[in-house]
């Protein structure tokens, strides 16, 4: 039998309201606003905590950028991924990447990135995903980079006393 991402009766998630953003679900009507905001964003991007090893982003056209939006949509409509457009009113500010763990003790993997010009929502970002992720999901162990911070949010310190 194969393990599910997520159980057959959980209703995912379609939208989301942190301080300062909202979530919807990626997909080809943000291709033009995705595409810019990362494109204006590639080395921020890749000094992301999480992002750091990644081959992601490179340069790419508008319509490569299409085909990628429209896997993620697809991977959300059979629920072996979850990707969310990190929004502030109609801007796409960010990313956030919800699959299956790479490995290790986690239940799930999150990497989330803001744009450059926004690169002071980080954090809050960070603060609020990790806290929705673990109320609002069947999940309790992240994979989720820790941002500079002195305090980690409760649920992302419970995921690391767990996995000592």
């Amino acid at each position: 039998m194969v393990e599910r991402f997520v159980p057959e009766t959980f209703v995912v998630p379609t939208s989301f309201v942190g301080d300062g953003f909202r979530l919807e679900p990626l997909g080809p009507r943000h291709n033009e606003r995705d595409h810019e905001a990362w494109m204006s964003s590639i080395e921020h991007i890749q000094a992301t905590p999480g992002f750091e090893d990644s081959d992601w982003p490179t340069p790419m056209s508008l319509e490569r950028n299409l085909q990628d939006l429209q896997g993620h949509a697809r991977d959300f409509r059979e629920r072996t991924g979850f990707t969310y457009s990190i929004l502030d009113g109609d801007e796409v500010i960010g990313c956030v990447y919800l699959y299956p763990p790479r490995g290790g003790d986690f239940d799930v993997s999150v990497r989330s990135w803001v744009r450059a010009s926004r690169a002071e929502m980080d954090e809050p970002v960070w603060r609020s995903l990790s806290a929705w992720l673990t109320t609002a999901w069947p999940w309790e162990r992240l994979d989720y980079a820790p941002r500079t911070s002195p305090a980690p949010a409760p649920a992302v310190r419970r995921a690391r006393r767990r996995m000592l």
